[in-house]
């Protein structure tokens, strides 16, 4: 509604203005968008949440009531908020999702600091104002298309070919991708191709509005991709599936993370997931336990473990790693 955001360009982007946000990836992406470049300076107080044990992917509500013993009303969550003039309840609402920030924010760096993990905050901080982020080229598109996995072959050469229209059409448009066409639209027009309208108004999910403003066009990028040479197709990397001697260390390492989590008063889940594990395991040195404060936290232990530098055991009943074993 607003025809001149100057003002808060200003502050955003500047240098010595810490921007609290929660869960900031969406809207730094907007912010992105409109000006070609990201705020800097920013502090997310969900990783932040999880630092501190109260929380993985902690909702803002939950947060404000956990930090300040404050419960919010949810009542305005699914607000078309495009609409007006917005009555006194949705102002309320709104100014209450963004004002306990700053609160959360000084009680969350006073506790971080006591316990002095403020610092392991700076690789993800780093990483939610780099723009490789949140670009995406259009021809690398089909990367993000969930359920992409079942498809072989040929099959990710025409979802390519869908994928990359899709991500251009939704610049164009300023709309979310699956406001463009939903993922598995896309997965089922790359599995079994359509050659005809009629079998695109089969498909399931798919508006007829669309199909008529889209039909013919889609069924031209069905076929570019069914036409790719195969030397062009691009390629799933498919992680190696663990062998059993892999599979028993990942349950080993992740045993001795459930250890070493509660030492530090955190969830496991909030260090690695099992897939973090397994490519610990398998050698992939570009897996989040060997970057930033994970690595410090744990992933130099769990190496330490897969090196024989480090050993499990059990005394008294209790699970023990021992850092100092040969």
């Amino acid at each position: 509604a607003l025809d001149d955001l100057s003002p808060l360009w200003q502050v955003l982007y500047d240098t010595s203005i810490t921007k609290v946000f929660h869960a900031a990836r969406q809207d730094l992406e907007i912010f992105l968008n409109l000006q070609q470049k990201l705020p800097p300076a920013v502090f997310d107080t969900q990783p932040a949440a999880a630092l501190l044990g109260i929380g993985d992917q902690i909702g803002y509500g939950n947060l404000v009531d956990k930090m300040l013993n404050l419960k919010l009303e949810k009542g305005h969550a699914r607000t078309d908020w495009s609409r007006r003039p917005l009555d006194p309840k949705q102002l309320d609402y709104a100014y209450n999702d963004v004002i306990h920030l700053a609160d959360v924010y000084l009680k969350m760096r006073k506790q971080l600091q006591q316990l002095d993990r403020l610092q392991w905050l700076d690789h993800d901080f780093t990483e939610l104002t780099n723009p490789d982020t949140y670009i995406v080229a259009p021809d690398q598109a089909w990367k993000k298309v969930k359920g992409r996995q079942t498809l072989r072959g040929i099959q990710y050469a025409v979802l390519q070919q869908l994928a990359n229209w899709r991500e251009q059409q939704a610049i164009k448009d300023n709309r979310p991708r699956r406001r463009i066409l939903k993922d598995e639209i896309l997965i089922d027009m790359a599995r079994r191709p359509p050659k005809n309208i009629a079998q695109i108004e089969q498909i399931r999910g798919m508006d007829g509005r669309d199909t008529k403003r889209w039909g013919k066009l889609l069924l031209g990028l069905v076929e570019q991709g069914r036409n790719m040479p195969r030397e062009e197709w691009p390629r799933e990397k498919i992680p190696r599936k663990l062998n059993l001697q892999q599979d028993a260390l990942a349950d080993v390492l992740a045993a001795a993370l459930k250890l070493i989590a509660d030492q530090q008063g955190l969830t496991p889940a909030s260090i690695a997931g099992r897939k973090e594990i397994e490519r610990l395991v398998s050698g992939d040195q570009s897996a989040e336990l060997l970057h930033g404060w994970r690595r410090a936290v744990a992933g130099e232990k769990l190496q330490a473990l897969l090196q024989g530098e480090a050993e499990m055991a059990l005394s008294n009943g209790k699970l023990q790693m021992n850092l100092s074993g040969g």
